[in-house]
């Protein structure tokens, strides 16, 4: 979509701060999905060559400008237990494989969509949102930025620079469940989980307003899913739906992982 109210275009520079009416860009998936009557100016991201993808030795960082493409690619070729769920989470986006080139991690996280599979991905496996602004960097769980339905913790002149997985989760496996009223429409709700110890932690996302991280065991699940407030409605779902949903995938969860 043509955005006939945008004025300038510029790269990003080091202090990271926004003029009125500016908007960052990068894969630019979402912002020329639809018409954006307050955006004058542009700021392009990608300018800054953050690496898609690094190695550390307590983990992987991966740059918020990693398109859906390089993530996917540089996760199967890590053969890292983990990352198995990768490409399960890239294809339950709405979108054409296509769109994978152009559309970046940051952005889906940051739009902040209850299906935005990215925050499942991350906020399934405990990732951390690097985050700079003008103030300095701080760091917060991809399951804590993400607050609401469009909502985040990201004040005014902040971006997410990356996103970091230790590699004590990457190293042991994950499983993914996602259900949807059809097979190829926008997600009702994804549901992963993982081993810690004798306890398995599983992220809810899609199914509610914001992710949801249970730390649970078999004896313990049902009461931590009754806690749930509220399941998500829109015309994907209803929420008793969702909630019926998201008990069977848990507890399929816990028997794979058992």
């Amino acid at each position: 979509m043509d955005l006939h109210t945008v004025e300038t275009f510029r790269a990003a520079g080091a202090d990271l701060s926004l003029a009125p009416g500016e908007t960052w860009v990068a894969g630019g998936t979402w912002l020329f999905s639809e018409p954006q009557p307050g955006v004058r100016g542009m700021v392009d991201l990608t300018a800054l060559g953050w690496p898609a993808w690094e190695g550390r030795p307590t983990g992987v960082t991966i740059g918020a400008t990693c398109t859906i493409a390089e993530l996917v690619a540089h996760a199967e070729a890590s053969a890292l237990p983990a990352l198995a769920v990768t490409r399960s989470c890239a294809e339950s986006l709405v979108m054409s494989t296509k769109i994978w080139g152009a559309a970046t991690v940051g952005g889906n996280v940051c739009l902040a969509l209850p299906a935005g599979a990215m925050t499942s991905l991350l906020a399934g496996l405990g990732a951390t949102a690097v985050v700079r602004g003008t103030a300095g960097e701080r760091r917060e769980p991809v399951a804590e930025l993400v607050r609401g339905v469009r909502r985040t913790s990201l004040g005014s002149g902040e971006v997410v620079r990356s996103f970091e997985i230790d590699h004590d989760v990457l190293a042991r496996p994950a499983a993914f469940r996602r259900f949807a009223l059809t097979d190829m429409g926008r997600s009702g709700g994804v549901v992963i989980g993982r081993p810690v110890g004798d306890r398995v932690v599983v992220t809810i996302t899609g199914a509610t307003r914001r992710p949801w991280v249970l730390d649970v065991d078999r004896g313990s699940v049902d009461g931590a899913l009754d806690r749930i407030d509220p399941w998500y409605d829109d015309p994907h779902g209803a929420p008793d739906w969702r909630r019926a949903q998201t008990r069977r995938c848990v507890h399929e969860i816990l028997e794979e992982l058992s």
